[in-house]
């Protein structure tokens, strides 16, 4: 029995910056990063480069290229986000305003410092897409020759902006460690936000990515109306 041809390589990108923070979700009031870039964060850095309402990017593995490093900082930040209803009353009235001297917070950041990643992803098509996914592929890459983006590609907060290369053969760093729970993705077909997870680990510098996150037992439904 022969086995099925092999699919097409996948789509890869180096980034780095001076400064990254991936936030663990079980420490919100002060952020605490993971020491690995996180899929959703990588998933974030491609899309800034190249984005289509025809398709999306499933990550496959992220290889960590500099020696995690770490940094703390304060940084100002407000104790509040705005509400629709709010937004909807200061469109409606010019004298509603946010004071953000009443609001203003100082909070504890460890951050990463000096990081690069190399990030593999495959392209996954939607239902509606007719074309061929080499179209996208070959796209992706000469924006990627280029330097073209979207958007500045940022490294978990934007504050931490990111450059973007082609990737070269730099080898991985020679760590390993267990990382926990992550966040694999955020899933938009339902009428409400589905967080899906996965148990993360860095082998000699790769974290490998599972093709499916899973719903943790017990955790929020996630909000309700999705991004539209």
């Amino acid at each position: 029995m022969t086995s099925p041809p092999p699919g097409p390589p996948p789509l890869a990108v180096e980034v780095e910056g001076p400064f990254a923070c991936f936030t663990r979700p079980e420490l919100k009031t002060e952020r605490f990063s993971y020491p690995v870039m996180t899929p959703s964060a990588a998933k974030g850095v491609l899309e800034a480069i190249f984005w289509k309402p025809e398709f999306s990017y499933r990550i496959e593995r992220i290889e960590v290229l500099k020696p995690i490093r770490w940094v703390s900082v304060r940084r100002n930040e407000v104790d509040q986000t705005t509400s629709a209803d709010w937004v909807r009353k200061a469109m409606d009235d010019p004298a509603e305003r946010f004071d953000v001297e009443a609001h203003r917070d100082q909070r504890h950041m460890k951050a990463l410092r000096d990081v690069a990643y190399r990030i593999h992803a495959h392209i996954r098509l939607r239902d509606h897409t007719d074309a061929h996914p080499a179209k996208y592929r070959d796209q992706f890459r000469r924006r990627l020759e280029r330097g073209a983006c979207f958007s500045q590609p940022f490294l978990g907060t934007r504050e931490f902006s990111a450059s973007f290369y082609k990737p070269t053969d730099r080898a991985p760093i020679p760590e390993s460690e267990d990382l926990g729970v992550m966040l694999h993705s955020i899933d938009y077909s339902a009428k409400r936000e589905a967080y899906r997870w996965f148990h993360a680990a860095m082998a000699e510098g790769v974290l490998h990515v599972p093709e499916r996150g899973g719903e943790l037992p017990g955790s929020p439904a996630g909000r309700t109306g999705g991004r539209g």
